[in-house]
Order: C-alpha cells, then sequence, then structure tokens
C-alpha cells in the first residue's frame, strides 16, 4: 500500500511539469523523499522523451513575427491538435520563435543545442506527445517584408519584396498561403515538372482524333494554363480577381524576391497505429 498522498504528487507534478502517473511512481521510488524524486525524474525523463520521439508528429502550430525589416517563421509540430492547442505548447512555440528572431544567423541545430532542446523534452515529458520544431525561415535581407498566418494557425507565408511596401509584401503573402504557388513565376517552374505535364496532356489529347499539328497547339496552350494556375506572378488576385499579381507589382514599382510558406503536417507521413497497440506502447513507455 503506498503512503504516498495526493498533494505530494501535486507538488511534484507542479515543481517538474512531469505526468501524475511519473510522479506517483518517482514518489514510490523515493519513500516521498521529494529531492530523491526530483532528481530520479531529471535521470529519466531524457529517455522517457527520446522514447516519444519516434511517434509522427503532424499536428501543431506555425508561428510569424515581423520586426519591421525582416519577417520570421518556423513550424512546430505534435501529435494532435488537442495538445496544439495547450496553453503550455503554445507559449513554447512563441517563445522558441522569439529566440530564433533574436538568433536568425545560427541554424535550426544550433537553436536547439542552445537551449530550446531542454525545454521541448520538459514539454514532451508534461504533455505526453512527440513534440518537434521541424523548420525555421526568414525573409531575405534587404527587402520589404511581409507575412500571413491563418487564423487556425495551421498555416503561414511569408514574402521578401524588391520595392513596394508592407502592405503590398502582406497581401502577396495572404494570397501566397490561400493558392500555394508552385514559383514565383513560370521561369522558376523546373523543366523536368513541365514535362511530366506535356506527357499527361499527350495522353489525354491523344484519343481526340485531331490532326497532330492541332494536337501539338492543344498540349501548348495546356501548359500555359498550368503555368499560369501555379506561378505566383500570374494567378489571379483572391482580393480582386480581375488583377494578376504580375499588374498588382507593377503598379507598385515592385518584384518579388522570394516567398516561403508553410502548412502544418505537410510532406509528413503519418504513422497509423490501431488502437490496441496504442494501448501496448503506453503501457510500456
Amino acid at each position: 500500500m503506498s503512503n504516498i498522498s495526493a498533494s505530494q504528487v501535486k507538488e511534484l507534478r507542479e515543481k517538474t511539469g512531469l505526468g501524475l502517473m511519473d510522479c506517483k511512481k518517482a514518489l514510490e521510488g523515493s519513500n516521498g523523499d521529494m529531492d530523491m524524486a526530483i532528481e530520479e525524474l531529471r535521470k529519466t525523463s531524457g529517455i522517457k522523451a527520446s522514447k516519444k520521439s519516434g511517434r509522427s508528429a503532424a499536428d501543431g502550430l506555425i508561428g510569424i513575427k515581423s520586426n519591421g525589416s525582416t519577417s520570421f517563421m518556423l513550424e512546430v509540430n505534435c501529435e494532435t491538435d488537442f495538445v496544439a492547442r495547450d496553453d503550455s505548447y503554445i507559449a513554447f512555440t512563441s517563445e522558441t520563435l522569439d529566440i530564433y528572431s533574436n538568433n536568425s544567423d545560427k541554424s535550426l541545430e544550433e537553436l536547439l543545442t542552445d537551449g530550446i532542446e531542454d525545454s521541448r523534452e520538459k514539454l514532451v515529458q508534461k504533455l505526453g506527445e512527440n513534440i518537434v520544431v521541424r523548420r525555421v525561415a526568414k525573409t531575405d535581407d534587404s527587402s520589404v517584408a511581409g507575412s500571413y498566418l491563418h487564423s487556425n494557425k495551421k498555416i503561414g507565408c511569408i514574402v521578401s519584396l524588391d520595392g513596394g511596401n508592407e502592405a503590398l509584401a502582406n497581401d502577396i503573402a495572404m494570397h501566397a498561403a490561400a493558392t500555394d504557388p508552385m514559383a514565383v513565376s513560370p521561369a522558376d517552374i523546373p523543366e523536368e515538372i513541365i514535362e511530366k505535364e506535356k506527357e499527361i496532356f499527350k495522353a489525354q489529347s491523344e484519343d481526340s482524333g485531331k490532326p497532330p499539328e492541332i494536337v501539338e497547339k492543344m498540349i501548348a496552350g495546356k501548359v500555359s494554363k498550368f503555368l499560369s494556375e501555379v506561378s505566383l506572378t500570374e494567378q489571379d488576385f483572391v482580393k480582386d480577381p480581375n488583377t494578376k499579381i504580375s499588374k498588382l507589382l507593377s503598379d507598385n514599382s515592385a518584384n518579388i524576391k522570394s516567398f516561403i510558406r508553410y502548412e502544418v503536417g505537410e510532406g509528413i507521413e503519418v504513422e497509423k497505429v490501431d488502437f490496441a497497440t496504442e494501448v501496448m506502447s503506453q503501457l510500456e513507455s
């Protein structure tokens, strides 16, 4: 029979931010000695955090901030939307973004080594999910910077302009967040992608029964339409569909140097685990 009280467990949880069962076991193992329990948890917390690191973290938040001349963006992942809405998780994302904006000359690996990793591991212990600072980005130097963060904080975009102003850069960031363009202009689309599209359009047109020269014109027209749809400068502005982005830029004597769009979890393969397997993994962790 354990003599550990609920108030002792509560105190240890408040001091360490770790889970109820972890704290209860540590106190039982130390016969109620709070300092010894904390020492034991410090020894084991890194091990437990690394066990959780193998689980798919495809949910999370995008964070963006600007200092007037530069916009900074990062993605922090977790396993569920429930944790993504937790106040401590939101605070960690914000604090990590502050650290990055003040040390943007460092790589993500350097930032993690310089202190973010300790906070991340404590949060993993507290929330019980794998948490990953996945990627960071900033706008080009010597440019007009703009940004847009969707209200759900799952999609964000930062933009660098030559010329124009911040309001224009913000509008273009909002547009790119909504339309997810492949590149700034048609000239930036990789040739291999264009060739692949040509092959698809050719296969679609071969059964049309039209002469080869007409088929070639059909393919060229479809390629041209494809390039206009996936190139930022050739798209119709979402706030004014009668105006192309290229016209908007021309009217403001501006050019797009670059844009970076993040969407939470894009490209992450989510591991599918059945309920029984999940329960067993929790018991073994």
